[in-house]
């Protein structure tokens, strides 16, 4: 596994012109590995990438499971500001009861039913309930969290455009704080294979770092 990161060109007019909706960053983020082959059930293997703000600046992360060709991770970006390191050392390194930083950037949604069948699916738009979507959903991800020590600190919508002419915007919550591994098989699952829905689209993905770096 590979984690990767490449500084978006923001001042770049022409550039930026082609990524206005998150189908196009998906786009972006296929085009990077030139040559990866599809695999058992006919699909190219998963990526999870997001969008991270640090500093006035924008950054697209990506974990995959073969390294990004840097020079196709820079077509968006900035000269030479590619960069992608072996990642599953630090997966293997975890351990239950290890007290984590993490950041997590999700669409968490809610399902009306109508006349008891499925309705439709909805975006959480407050901070209340868009937090008890993230409480709900920790222990069956492999860890604990403290209501007090975590919250979203960013909420926006973005576009999403896939097919035929409509472009629907999705509800993007990015959350931080301090999490507890309780099941490490369920964590380390996580923080591979992201959670929650429009994975391809830059949503699911956890990043950690051991409190104090």
């Amino acid at each position: 596994m590979y984690l990767s990161r490449v500084l978006i060109d923001i001042n770049n007019r022409k550039k930026m012109k082609d990524l206005t909706h998150v189908g196009a960053y998906h786009a972006w983020v296929e085009s990077s590995f030139p040559n990866q082959t599809l695999n058992s059930e006919g699909l190219f293997p998963r990526k999870l990438w997001r969008i991270d703000k640090l500093n006035g600046n924008r950054y697209l992360l990506l974990i995959s499971e073969d390294k990004p060709d840097l020079k196709q991770l820079e077509k968006y970006g900035i000269h030479n500001s590619a960069q992608s390191k072996e990642y599953q050392s630090f997966i293997d390194r975890l351990k239950i009861g290890d007290y984590l930083r993490f950041r997590l950037v999700a669409n968490p949604v809610i399902s009306k039913p109508n006349s008891g069948i499925r309705g439709r699916v909805l975006p959480h738009v407050t901070s209340e309930y868009q937090e008890k979507f993230l409480m709900d959903r920790s222990e069956k991800n492999g860890f604990l969290l403290n209501p007090d020590e975590f919250a979203v600190s960013e909420h926006e919508f973005v576009n999403f455009k896939h097919k035929g002419s409509k472009t629907p915007r999705l509800s993007k919550v990015t959350y931080e704080g301090k999490l507890t591994i309780s099941d490490l098989d369920k964590f380390k699952n996580l923080l591979l294979k992201g959670m929650g829905k429009k994975k391809a689209y830059g949503f699911g993905m956890m990043t950690v770092i051991p409190i104090g770096e």
